[in-house]
């Protein structure tokens, strides 16, 4: 197992604690940790997936635009954000690993240490009933 820095573990701590589903990533864009509430949406648990690169993940959970065609990852929040460190956010579909279709709203933010030091990003999400 990795050692993170105490910013990433205290986002993991909170994470764990959300109703709302969340993904954190390093600053490569392996996703490290996602956490109860991301497993629905998602259709597979934390433990059963682990790390994964970003072309693993930005791919395997299959985002969709309004017209149903595939989003590359850049066109994601969270790569976004591990991009040029800023927040986004987004609306689009997910299809999750068990066939699911959900319309989900995203908003990423950088996880920024010590001595402005970039560490990785944060996706927060929750299915967006209102489009």
């Amino acid at each position: 197992m990795a050692t993170y820095d105490i910013e990433i573990i205290l986002n993991r701590q909170l994470a764990d604690c959300l109703s709302i589903p969340v993904f954190i990533t390093d600053t490569e864009g392996n996703l490290i940790f996602y956490n109860e509430p991301a497993e629905s949406i998602l259709g597979s648990r934390f433990g059963e997936t682990g790390e994964m690169p970003v072309a693993v993940w930005g791919t395997v959970f299959k985002p969709l635009d309004e017209k149903g065609k595939p989003l590359p990852p850049e066109g994601l929040p969270l790569v976004k954000t591990l991009g040029d460190h800023l927040p986004h956010h987004k609306v689009f579909w997910i299809e999750s690993l068990k066939g699911k279709i959900e319309k989900i709203s995203v908003t990423s933010y950088p996880i920024i240490g010590r001595m402005g030091k970039f560490l990785g990003g944060v996706a927060i999400f929750w299915e967006s009933k209102d489009i």
